[in-house]
């Protein structure tokens, strides 16, 4: 059986794009409906971020997001670069880049995340976080196709060593920053108003001074390839690393509304990873992250107002 999956990874890469999305949506649908546990993430989660209206469009993208995989990752890389018919934002790299920068790519589960790994690995060296998976017939699958242009390192304290190492360097990096961690490797932070156990990885990378960057692929209608979309952050990254792991949630909502029917609903992003504590109370986890933002300094003309009350006084 192991030696069928690849098979048909290899014969599924040779078909059109616009038939690879076809099949893909039936297989999304299907996915739907055999699975009650998928079924209710998929509901409780687009009910909580508010966006309903994308449910019968997520269904389908869902499927999309496996069919298309052997086409990116076996067919040869110039190929699949040129899936990508349109880019917006990439003067954000090059001015990065011009100015001596390392760059932090966030791209959350949304679009055809592959593509942008390839698209910005084409350009630049780009280096991401690879945790082996446990079919052992995927993974020369995915080190062949993901690791072709892409540097892969361990999802461990070596590879974090790599990515800071790049980054210092002037390179890219790129992260899921929408992957629930393992214990110990996050906080609890509200995304779209709920306590999500949220990676911290991404908040510490931004210390080193690189410029944070949302970016994700975007899937044409038909078949037609793929919208590379860039972004710079709504505001700097500000407070400490809880803060700023909270900022970076509100920015992945942010882009995530762009295109709520390309988002992976039903992957379970309010999951309790084994050993951590429970969850905080939703209210109580925003009265915390209030209390504890940073406050701006009284403008000169406002101080000298406080000022000239208290003297009156």
């Amino acid at each position: 059986m192991s030696s069928l999956f690849p098979f048909v990874f290899r014969v599924l890469a040779r078909l059109p794009l616009p038939l690879l999305h076809n099949l893909g949506a039936l297989a999304g649908w299907l996915v739907w409906l055999l699975s009650p546990t998928y079924r209710r993430n998929l509901n409780a989660q687009l009910v909580q971020a508010g966006l309903t209206e994308a449910k019968f469009a997520a269904i389908a993208e869902a499927g999309k997001v496996l069919l298309e995989l052997p086409k990116i990752w076996l067919r040869p890389h110039e190929e699949v670069v040129a899936r990508v018919v349109k880019v917006t934002g990439w003067e954000l790299v090059e001015e990065a880049r011009a100015a001596g920068r390392g760059i932090l790519f966030l791209t959350p589960h949304l679009g055809c995340f592959e593509i942008t790994a390839q698209y910005c690995a084409a350009q630049h060296p780009l280096t991401v976080m690879y945790r082996r998976p446990k079919q052992d017939w995927l993974a020369p699958l995915i080190e062949r196709g993901r690791g072709a242009k892409v540097n892969l390192a361990p999802a461990d304290l070596s590879g974090v060593r790599r990515l800071l190492k790049a980054l210092k360097r002037g390179e890219a990096v790129g992260m899921l920053p929408d992957q629930v961690p393992g214990q110990g490797e996050g906080a609890w932070v509200p995304f779209f108003g709920r306590p999500a156990y949220t990676m911290t990885l991404a908040a510490r990378l931004a210390e080193t001074g690189a410029t944070v960057l949302m970016a994700y692929g975007e899937r044409l209608h038909y078949g037609a390839g793929y919208h590379f979309k860039v972004f710079p952050l709504s505001a700097p990254l500000e407070g400490d690393l809880i803060q700023r792991a909270a900022q970076l949630n509100r920015e992945l909502e942010i882009l995530i509304r762009q295109c709520p029917g390309q988002y992976l609903w039903g992957y379970n992003r309010y999951k309790v990873p084994a050993g951590a504590e429970a969850p905080p109370d939703a209210a109580a986890l925003a009265e915390t992250l209030e209390r504890s933002k940073p406050r701006s300094p009284p403008s000169p003309g406002r101080a000298r107002q406080e000022g000239a009350s208290d003297n009156a006084s």
